[in-house]
This record gives structure tokens, sequence and C-alpha cells, in this order.
């Protein structure tokens, strides 16, 4: 057998340019069976993973079999692809890719853009899919929506978006309402689209798009949610009918996902599919979902969050102020090139008390330098520590100098399978 996993990493990650055309030519090869699937489709700058968990969560208890596919992986390229929290297998990878090699290969012969990475993933994902014979698929936009890969569904049953933010700006846009377009495109004829309200012109953009599609929109309000208390183990809402439900996730952010996960069901009981309250609330309460304020080790306590945005640094702060404001606090940071690092940084250096570690990620290539990182850093500093170490060193750093401290991995959904190994290895050496 093929290292798959290997041959994966190692595959065409494509262009600035993104189109449908490599995935309408497999659709076409394979007699376009996705027509037959049932999908939720969700795109979005920021929730769009946490979305995707609590919705599969939900219809799991319900007792339905629901293909996931999301992005990035965390460890291996396998849990992008998944059954009832199951991924696919290395031999189903690569059955699967063997038999679409000759396929790719007529189509890499007569275009100047090759198959992608994520073409790839997602045909091999649908099959998978398909050939299993999900009930529901729940699908996760790569990048922005109107080009996106996945967006080769014709009906889905429901599309959401969770929210629109600054990423991706040299190809979704320079303006909200340009990226919210671009995500707008999951958007088809006679459906259903929830969206959470943002600004005006935000909104106006998915308003706009539904009526020329003749697709409802179910724009959610944050006056629908009351009753909001937190403890370190749940958040709690109501949501007009729906007392009392229990979250896992934390953040506040969250309450946001759910109720929008509330209203994919209430839309799915309209369209005659099954879906019970005690299905819902177990869902909430029990969805799991790794690299988002996940804790790591507890002595001393380390989390991990990838927060890789502008939007998404700013939800992490608001988390922390939550649940770990008095604590003394370490960041440990690695931003890639492309994303907006300086104005990351910036909202970092806001907690004026922290330590903060800096590092050039897991390699040179990709990631900023741990020094540029530094140099930006002490343009706001205040009474903070600032340090440049690798990863391994911050590890060390940490679990030798940081017990009455939480320390939080930042930047990068990349770095996270480095990250546990070095724990893992850490604790191994020193027991």
């Amino acid at each position: 057998m093929k290292n798959i996993e290997k041959y994966l990493t190692n595959y065409f990650k494509g262009a600035n340019n993104p189109s449908l055309d490599a995935m309408k030519y497999f659709m076409e090869e394979y007699n376009n069976f996705e027509k037959e699937m049932k999908f939720i489709h969700i795109a979005g700058t920021n929730g769009k993973g946490s979305v995707v968990q609590m919705i599969s969560s939900i219809l799991v208890q319900q007792g339905y079999k629901v293909g996931k596919f999301i992005s990035p992986h965390l460890v291996h390229y396998n849990e992008r692809i998944s059954i009832n929290e199951q991924n696919i297998s290395d031999e189903d990878l690569e059955k699967i890719f063997t038999e679409l090699e000759p396929k790719i290969s007529k189509y890499n012969a007569s275009n100047k853009i090759p198959v992608t990475f994520f073409e790839l993933t997602t045909i091999i994902a649908l099959l998978y899919f398909c050939r299993n014979n999900v009930d529901f698929v729940v699908l996760e936009t790569g990048l922005g929506g109107l080009f996106d890969c996945t967006n080769i569904i014709s009906s889905p049953l429901v599309s959401i978006i969770t929210s629109i933010g600054f990423d991706h700006v040299q190809i979704l846009g320079n303006t909200l309402p340009e990226i919210a377009y671009q995500k707008a495109g999951i958007i088809k004829e006679d459906s259903n689209t929830i969206f959470f309200e943002q600004s005006k012109e935000v909104n106006d953009v998915f308003i706009n798009v539904c009526k020329e599609k003749n697709n409802k929109l179910h724009l959610l309000k944050n006056s629908q949610i009351t009753n909001y208390h937190y403890d370190m183990d749940y958040q709690y809402f109501d949501f007009e009918n729906y007392k009392d439900i229990a979250v896992i996730l934390k953040g506040k952010k969250q309450i946001q996902n759910a109720t929008i996960c509330i209203e994919c069901m209430r839309i799915l009981n309209s369209l005659s599919y099954q879906v019970d309250e005690e299905s819902i609330r177990a869902g909430l309460k029990a969805v799991v979902h790794k690299g988002r304020l996940e804790i790591l080790n507890n002595n001393p306590l380390i989390l991990f969050d990838g927060a890789h945005n502008v939007p998404a640094i700013q939800n992490l702060q608001s988390m922390i102020d939550m649940y770990y404001k008095d604590s003394a606090k370490v960041y440990i940071v690695s931003i890639l090139k492309r994303k907006d690092y300086t104005k990351m940084v910036e909202l970092l250096m806001q907690d004026k008390n922290a330590t903060f570690i800096f590092t050039s990620g897991i390699d040179d290539t990709r990631y900023v330098s741990g020094t540029e990182l530094l140099q930006i850093a002490q343009n706001f500093k205040s009474t903070q520590k600032l340090i440049i170490k690798n990863l391994d060193e911050a590890i060390k750093y940490v679990m030798e100098n940081c017990q009455n401290c939480v320390t939080f991995f930042v930047g990068s959904f990349y770095t996270y399978s480095f990250v546990t190994e070095s724990i893992r290895n850490y604790r191994l050496s020193n027991n």
C-alpha cells in the first residue's frame, strides 16, 4: 500500500484563481451522483467548524448516519472525511484515489491547472459518503463559497453562512460585502439559508441573493437569545421556545453558532426529517471540537486554539476574558505569512501583563519568523515579557517555568500535530 498521507502532503495545493471546472468534470464522470444526496452546506469566515461539529453531533444523536467533510485536519488527513465520527481508513482513501488516478490524468492532460489537493479530497469524500449510504452530508467549504469546489452541489437542504470577516482578501475581496457575496455563492434556488445578523451592509447581501434565488432566508438575531449564563463546564441560554440549552463549547460566539444549528434542525423538521429536542440538547452538550480552546495539558495548564485571523483572535480574547481573566498568561504565537499577522499581534498585545513567546511555526517558508513577530510586538510592548524560541523550546519552557500560568498556543491550526506530539514526548522523557 502506498503512503497515502505522504502522497497527499506533496499533492498540488492549487492556485489563486479557483473554479468549478475540475469538480464538474468529476461529477460528469460519475453521472452526477451528488444530485441524489442530502447536503447541509456551510460557509463563513469563522465558526464553520463549530457548526459542522454541532450539526453532526445532533444528527448522530437522532440516529442518522452522517457524513462529515471538514478542513483543515489537525493530525491526519483522514480527519477530513468521517461517518458518525469514524474517520475514513487509509485503505479506503487509497482505494478511491487509485480509482480516480486515470480520471485525474485525463483531466490534467487537457487543462492548464491540474486537479488540486482540495478538489481531490472533496471528490473522495463525496464518493465515500455516497457508497456508504449516509443520510446526510454536513459539508464545510474550504475557501469562500462561490468558486469553492464543495459548491458543485446544486440542491442543499440548508445553506449556512456562519460569519463574515476579513480573511483571504487577496481572493475573496477587500470589503465585507465583497466577501459576503463570495460566501453567498452557496445559496441555491428554492432552498433555505441561515445567517446570524451582522451589519446592514452584510445582511443586505444575503437578503438580496436569497430574493433573487427564491430562497428563504432565516436571519437570526441576538434578541432571540435570552437568559444567557455560564460556568466552567457549559454555557446556557434560551432560544425562543428552547429553554436552558447547554453548550459545552466555550465562548459567546458558540451561542450564536448553536442557535444556527437549532434553526437548521427546525428547517429539517419542516422538510419531514425528524429531529427531536432531546437530540438537539444531547448533541450540543456532547459535541467535541478539537483545536478550539482545547486543553492539552493540565499541570501546567496548556490550551490550544487555532485562531488564525483577526476575528478569531478577537473571539479568543473574549473567551480568555470569560474564563481566565485573573490568571497569569503565556501566549505561544505562530502565524502564517498570508495572514494579517501585524494586526493579530497588535490585538494579542492588549494583554498587558502576559508573557509572549514568538516562534517561526513548523517551517520557515510558510510562517512569519519569530524575529519579525517580536519586532512587531516591541512596538506595543507595555509590561509584557517577550521571548523568541522554536516550538520545542517553547514547550519545554512552559512545562518547566509556567506551573502557575495558563498557556495558550495561538495563530495557526497547522501547528497542532507538532505541539501535541511535543508535549507527549516531553511527558514521556520526564516521567
